[in-house]
């Protein structure tokens, strides 16, 4: 393998791969530890936790409660939630909104002072802290980021986008292996390495993430013997917002929460002939709903025109803009709307403090699997995960004083030609994505399989193999998967964990 070069960090140094709101709230907590932050783009750039629009679920009303947050979060995540991790993330809520208020993230509040809570779906209570109605997601990484870039103890490379994870051959981990601006391969070495990289959206044909977001830390963690879990379950936003762009423009939950409504294209609200629930049932539901709506020919839309109306540019400036764009004024029109590929609740397993099976290596964020969203992840709590998870990898790595990694090797994963790329995403929202059923799946899965024969595992590929494989062997339908020949939920719920052997040394990871 040619490299053509090799930072080699200080041993109490961190590295971080992956610059969005769990990696940048990981570096500053773990002061006065050094830690080192490498991201394919400037900071705030191509990042989905910029996207977000609705806030950060946190128990902080004065009729709420942890425990309740957490039954709404078990509740949602149809028998696959780890109640001990509800409980955990839903108890240090709390504490990381103030964290982030310390940080200078401007949350509303109401006139009196206290916090604006809006309601989402699925929440039995309002309990989601936001900014200007659909700005969160933007407000805490400008936030994070002013705070980064004068944090003496975090170095930040751009334009550094990780190929592959450094390995010994026997589980552990010491460092990425990069690739820059320039195609130059770097090797990046490290005693501790967190991913910290976002979630699979890429590889679907609609998304609302960045379509950069091509699984490389399932794939990468995979290679090197780390346990992946729950692969298959991939929350579809119900309400992306259909004007032909990629990736698609989001219309928050929130809006739904304040009482907009589904209507089809003769104006029939129809979510009432899904669920009991109506418009705010959870997401996969609505999502199916819509999905079924598009596919009779009746279309789908979000009606806000009463719900919001005129104050549209001030309560939810980013969809408002979006619609605008595309000439359609969500003041006096309906909205087009449509099922994306939204947020991945499976990928490298972590346990309660971030730690993955492979040695030094944890992961955080939307790349990571806690067991926190079982198989459809309640609204907001992504972010309330991720700040709970970059806290507890910090107060672990903080003052860790464990032995230096062992000796590393990779080689370069392949890169997938764009037009096969392209391919492979419309293969995925077609045959693994709503709606699912052997034949598709076992389709796509044959022509996975051989891609990488022709062109080897590249990421794409692997991360691809790992969701669609795994939802041919879950014979039923549970949260955002759904089998249309298996419809029914099977009697007992059982996790996917998968784990490949470790690479042999020198071999390519």
């Amino acid at each position: 393998m040619s490299v053509d070069e090799t930072i080699r960090l200080p041993d109490d140094a961190v590295l971080i791969v992956g610059a969005g709101l769990a990696g940048l709230f990981l570096a500053l907590k773990l002061a006065p530890r050094r830690a080192v932050v490498v991201s394919p783009s400037p900071l705030g750039e191509r990042s989905a936790s910029a996207w977000a629009q609705g806030g950060l679920a946190a128990a902080l009303g004065p009729d709420d409660d942890p425990e309740l947050h957490a039954r709404d979060t078990i509740a949602a995540g149809a028998g696959l939630v780890d109640p001990v991790v509800a409980s955990l993330i839903a108890r240090e809520g709390p504490a990381r909104v103030l964290d982030l208020l310390a940080l200078g993230v401007p949350f509303d509040t109401t006139p009196d002072g206290h916090l604006a809570l809006s309601l989402e779906a699925a929440h039995s209570r309002p309990r989601v802290a936001r900014v200007k109605g659909d700005l969160a997601g933007k407000a805490i990484m400008e936030a994070l980021i002013g705070a980064t870039r004068s944090a003496e103890n975090i170095a930040v490379h751009e334009g550094l986008a990780m190929n592959a994870l450094l390995h010994d051959g026997h589980g552990g981990v010491g460092g990425a292996l990069c690739t820059d601006r320039n195609h130059r391969t770097v090797r990046v070495e490290a005693r501790e390495t967190v991913l910290a990289v976002g979630g699979v959206g890429g590889l679907y044909r609609v998304t609302t993430n960045p379509v950069s977001a091509l699984g490389v830390a399932l794939a990468a963690a995979f290679r090197i013997g780390a346990t992946i879990s729950d692969p298959e379950f991939v929350q579809f936003h119900p309400t992306a917002i259909d004007i032909a762009r990629d990736p698609a423009p989001l219309a928050t939950e929130a809006l739904r929460g304040d009482g907009a409504f589904l209507i089809d294209r003769d104006g029939r609200r129809f979510m009432a002939d899904y669920d009991p629930q109506g418009d705010l049932a959870a997401r996969d539901i609505v999502a199916r709903a819509i999905h079924s709506e598009i596919s009779a020919g009746r279309g789908a839309f979000l009606d806000a025109r009463t719900a919001v109306g005129a104050h549209f540019p001030e309560m939810f400036p980013t969809v408002f803009a979006a619609c605008m764009s595309a000439g359609v004024d969500p003041r006096t029109m309906p909205i087009p709307v449509a099922p994306a590929a939204h947020y991945h609740m499976g990928g490298v397993a972590t346990d309660l403090w971030g730690k993955t099976s492979a040695e030094n290596l944890s992961a955080v964020g939307e790349c990571a699997s806690t067991g926190a969203h079982g198989a459809n992840r309640l609204a907001s709590n992504s972010l309330l995960e991720a700040v709970v998870f970059a806290w507890r990898i910090a107060e672990r790595l903080r003052e860790d004083a464990s032995a230096p990694a062992r000796a590393t090797c990779a080689a370069v994963t392949p890169t997938a030609p764009a037009d096969l790329v392209e391919t492979l995403r419309k293969r995925m929202s077609a045959h693994a994505g709503v709606v699912r059923e052997e034949v598709g799946l076992s389709e796509t899965a044959a022509w996975i399989a051989a891609n990488i024969a022709a062109y080897g595992p590249a990421n794409p590929l692997v991360a691809a193999q790992l969701i669609v494989n795994a939802a041919l062997q879950r014979h039923e339908s549970r949260g955002g998967h759904y089998r249309q020949d298996f419809p029914a939920l099977a009697p007992e719920a059982m996790r996917t964990f998968i784990t490949r052997a470790p690479v042999a040394e020198g071999a390519a990871a």
